[in-house]
């Protein structure tokens, strides 16, 4: 631990954001999990989960969780299992 005072403040800030940061990427993980699994199994609320995991995508992206091309690379991914 640190033993000056602003460099205890940054351990104390950094760690909040990190379980932020690792919070947020579960959710969007789940999302995208959650529309695969539907696909997979024909569901009904395919296109519901798809715009509910787009969104996703891009709130990370926004956030900067993930880059903006990533979050365009899985979109389209995301897209392409819908269409077929």
């Amino acid at each position: 631990m640190p033993q000056i005072k602003s460099a205890i403040k940054r351990v104390i800030t950094s760690d909040k954001a990190n379980k932020r940061n690792a919070s947020d990427l579960s959710k969007l993980r789940t999302q995208v999990r959650k529309f695969k699994e539907a696909v997979a199994a024909n569901a009904d609320n395919v296109n519901d989960l798809h715009i509910e995991a787009a969104r996703a995508l891009d709130k990370a992206a926004s956030k900067g969780l993930i880059s903006k091309n990533k979050a365009n690379r899985d979109k389209s991914r995301l897209t392409k299992k819908v269409a077929k």
